[in-house]
């Protein structure tokens, strides 16, 4: 019989440390619209969904979160 627990293996690229966001200090934004909160944890920003927030969290390092600002701000994400 085949053993039944599974071993969750990492993702292929995945340089993150495991982050303990139990006590991070999610912030919304100035004008508190919007469903998205971010931390500041151990040098990384995590970005969580504030409706869901025991939902996974995205973990950026400053690089990663400073071209994601930009993009944004110049219209990259826009869906409309």
């Amino acid at each position: 019989m085949a053993d039944s627990t599974t071993q969750q293996q990492p993702l292929l690229g995945w340089d993150k440390p495991d982050l303990d966001l139990s006590k991070a200090d999610w912030r919304s934004s100035s004008r508190g619209l919007g469903d998205v909160q971010i931390a500041f944890v151990e040098g990384f920003i995590a970005m969580r969904n504030s409706d869901r927030p025991e939902s996974p969290s995205l973990i950026f390092t400053p690089a990663e979160w400073g071209a994601f600002v930009s993009g944004a701000r110049e219209g990259e994400f826009d869906l409309t």
